[in-house]
């Protein structure tokens, strides 16, 4: 007789109430494994739908990080975002190079220093992806109101700042 595979919230189930019993406090786990859940899944589509745009997950990183910087950035600054190594990001900056994704200048201040910035067919790129990932994100959300979403949102914006205060 074949087994049936359990649901999402029948796993979220099982998970908690292993970690409830190693000794964690039941909040914290239902949180904690909610969120990490959720990264997987969304990571996993996150992972497809690169592929279909044919990139890699280290090139989006590259793109992501000179969109949302807004202004070109060193390969170091790049490599310290992406959490790559230096010959890493050299590999990665001249595959996108090539593809027309990003273009490399001088530093006009400091000849030794380059900076790295979008291509208009890069920004085309992340628009694109961006706009991709937010109809499968508006999906998983539609059950929340916008007055949900935005607390949401909040809460989770606490727990981040509070990982920063663990960090330091």
């Amino acid at each position: 007789m074949a087994r049936r595979t359990p649901s999402a919230p029948e796993l979220h189930r099982q998970a908690v109430a292993a970690y409830v019993a190693a000794g964690g406090e039941e909040s914290v786990q239902r949180v904690i494994t909610a969120v990490a859940s959720l990264s997987k899944k969304l990571d996993q589509w996150y992972a497809r739908q690169l592929a279909d745009l044919d990139i890699a997950s280290g090139e989006w990183a590259v793109i992501a990080a000179l969109a949302k910087s807004g202004q070109p950035l060193t390969p170091s600054q790049l490599a310290d975002q992406t959490n790559v190594a230096p010959s890493s990001m050299t590999h990665r900056l001249d595959k996108l190079a090539e593809r027309g994704l990003i273009e490399r200048a001088p530093d006009t201040e400091n000849r030794t220093r380059v900076y790295v910035a979008l291509t208009e067919d890069g920004w085309q790129l992340f628009s694109l992806a961006i706009r991709g990932s937010d109809v499968v994100e508006s999906d998983v959300l539609q059950d929340l109101s916008d007055a949900e979403r935005g607390e949401l949102a909040r809460l989770l914006e606490v727990v981040i700042a509070r990982l920063d205060d663990i960090d330091a």
